[in-house]
């Protein structure tokens, strides 16, 4: 069983010394409405940690994109691995709300090589496997961010459970993000979840004015790694 992975939204600069601090893996970047930050900011970032960042590609509120944006946004992640990112983080749909295999696999396609996560467009989708096996052959993805619904993991817990205990791959590349509480990691782990996704979470009073947390992102990184050690255990 290998080690789990901690990944910490950050919004800027001041954000970073919480995240690292507190035993954050990775994080992701984007602005505070979830759209794709300016360059000057990913550099910002980027300066401040050696931990892997990853940036969001986004630039309007749905899930859908036209073939100006793409080009757009092909020029963009350049931009951010250029400019120190790790990888992006990318989810479209199409018309049918199905994942967008075209327009993800020509992003993934265009940036050869570098892992991208699958964001929370998944949860708007009709059929959750369905859309897994969509994303299954697509180059360099490494997490799919997901709370099961629309509506967060309150109402997609127990779907994301089951499916991830029933299907490897769901289980393998499963982030959970979207209100995840804490008495929710122990049996998402033992279902088989190896990577967990914080926003809200790791700042004081769950608002997005406060800057991350040590000690909250600490928290998180001891559970994690004691419900790992303990579903060891009983595998064992």
């Amino acid at each position: 069983m290998g080690p789990g992975l901690l990944e910490v939204a950050v919004l800027d600069p001041r954000d970073v010394p919480g995240a690292e601090e507190g035993g954050a893996d990775r994080l992701l970047l984007a602005t505070a409405e979830g759209m794709s930050p300016e360059p000057a900011l990913v550099s910002g970032v980027c300066r401040e940690t050696e931990l892997p960042v990853l940036v969001v590609l986004r630039l309007n509120d749905t899930w859908s994109t036209t073939g100006g944006e793409l080009t757009r946004l092909v020029g963009l992640a350049e931009d951010y691995l250029g400019s120190g990112a790790a990888g992006v983080s990318f989810g479209f749909l199409d018309g049918d709300l199905e994942v967008d295999t075209e327009v993800c696999g020509y992003l993934a396609g265009q940036l050869p090589g570098v892992p991208w996560t699958f964001g929370r467009a998944i949860d708007d989708t009709l059929d959750l496997r369905r859309s897994w096996r969509r994303l299954a052959d697509l180059p360099g993805l490494v997490a799919v961010c997901s709370a099961g619904s629309p509506r967060g993991l309150e109402v997609g817990y127990d779907e994301l459970v089951d499916l991830a205990a029933g299907d490897p791959l769901v289980a393998r590349t499963l982030m959970p993000g979207g209100d995840l509480v804490a008495e929710q990691v122990p049996w998402l782990v033992r279902a088989g979840v190896r990577q967990l996704h914080l926003d809200r979470q790791a700042r004081p009073g769950g608002s997005w004015r406060a800057y991350v947390d040590a000690g909250l992102v600490r928290s998180w990184r001891l559970l994690l790694d004691h419900s790992l050690e303990r579903a060891a255990r009983t595998a064992g």
